[in-house]
């Protein structure tokens, strides 16, 4: 028997790209996807004004008239009849924004990357706790089938360890011919390339790496990163970082980068192992296929695998589904992105961060160690 059939009712916070890719998938019949136990409905949509959201709701959210449209933030949390949130606000707004709906009693889908900072996320997962709400990063890439899959056989053993990891995104952004104010330059709002477009190639690492049976959940062991900054506003154009793991049973590393100022590298992701490698192309966020190579004793290519993934919709639909399975089961928690690997991902970016020389303007991390 399949599990207890629920429409999950969500509240949309923030009417921005993102909030739209969002809110688009949600309205993909699950089916097309074999999701029989989930149905997504937009309950709720907050913006700057109430015109705003409801042009939200008549353009992205299906225009479904029991859709309410509220003028602030503080309407939408204050609705009962709302099962999840949204918040694909700015980064710099994440903190807050979270706190005041978990504060509010509800369970909560922030976009990546969930803070400015690890002591920000700390506070939010005390909050969480204390407030028994779901809270979860928008990870998106890791609940696509894609990546499950890539576990899979990153685990099962015929490739043996992983030994190396290189993955990068780089968008071009026009840097030199937008204004100071876009969220890409602005360091007021968390611009730059680590925190924008870095949680993808950290999030390869995280999964073929940190989640590896092997390393038993230990940090990284050193965290190694440089920046190069514009002029512009001193945010970084590109950043370069590796993440060495050597506790437990494991010894590797991940190579990872990401930029702004040139496009993308079509090679994406390549997990090199004792026996073999998985290359993903671009783009890393949401892939559509996947190669391995199994290498013989002294080398050479015994076997070669390509699977292509096909499904209707961006791919976001994936994490509203564990958030509403989640919620339906009691957890506060994702098994599949947990508290602890938004926390190693913030710690790292840190740390990035602080040998990098990048700080926020005062004000802006509401929490600091």
């Amino acid at each position: 028997m399949p599990a207890q059939i629920i429409e999950f009712r969500w509240g949309i916070i923030s009417t921005g790209y993102i909030a739209t890719c969002f809110v688009k998938d949600l309205l993909v019949d699950p089916k097309s996807r074999d999701v029989y136990d989930i149905v997504h409905k937009v309950a709720a949509v907050a913006s700057r004004s109430v015109e705003k959201a409801q042009e939200f709701i008549d353009t992205v959210a299906g225009g479904d008239k029991s859709t309410k449209a509220y003028g602030s933030y503080e309407e939408l949390y204050a609705n009962k009849d709302i099962d999840g949130v949204y918040i694909g606000t700015p980064h710099t707004y994440h903190y807050v924004n979270a706190l005041d709906a978990i504060k509010a009693g509800k369970n909560v889908l922030c976009e990546k990357p969930v803070t400015c900072n690890a002591a920000e996320l700390k506070s939010l997962l005390a909050a969480a706790k204390e407030n028994n709400v779901f809270f979860m990063e928008a990870v998106w890439t890791r609940f696509h089938p894609l990546t499950l899959d890539v576990k899979k056989i990153a685990e099962e053993g015929s490739l043996g360890p992983p030994i190396v990891l290189h993955a990068d995104l780089s968008i071009d952004f026009d840097v030199q011919n937008i204004p100071k104010t876009h969220r890409i330059l602005d360091s007021a709002l968390g611009g730059g390339a680590l925190l924008d477009l870095g949680s993808y190639p950290l999030v390869w690492a995280i999964v073929a790496l940190y989640e590896n049976p092997r390393n038993k959940l230990a940090h990284p062991s050193n965290i190694s990163g440089t920046m190069l900054k514009t002029p512009l506003t001193n945010v970084d154009l590109n950043t370069a970082f590796t993440v060495t793991f050597a506790a437990a049973e494991l010894a590797a590393q991940a190579i990872l980068s990401c930029s702004i100022n040139v496009t993308t590298q079509q090679s994406g992701v390549h997990i090199r192992f004792e026996r073999g490698t998985i290359t993903i192309p671009a783009p890393i966020f949401c892939p559509k296929e996947f190669t391995v190579k199994f290498f013989g004793k002294d080398g050479p290519i015994i076997k070669e695998e390509r699977k292509v993934y096909d499904y209707v919709g961006g791919g976001w639909h994936f994490q509203a589904d564990e958030v509403a399975r989640c919620v339906r089961d009691g957890k506060k928690e994702s098994d599949l992105w947990g508290h602890n690997k938004s926390l190693v991902e913030m710690e790292i970016f840190d740390e990035v961060r602080r040998q990098g020389g990048y700080t926020f303007p005062a004000g802006v991390e509401k929490v600091q160690d």
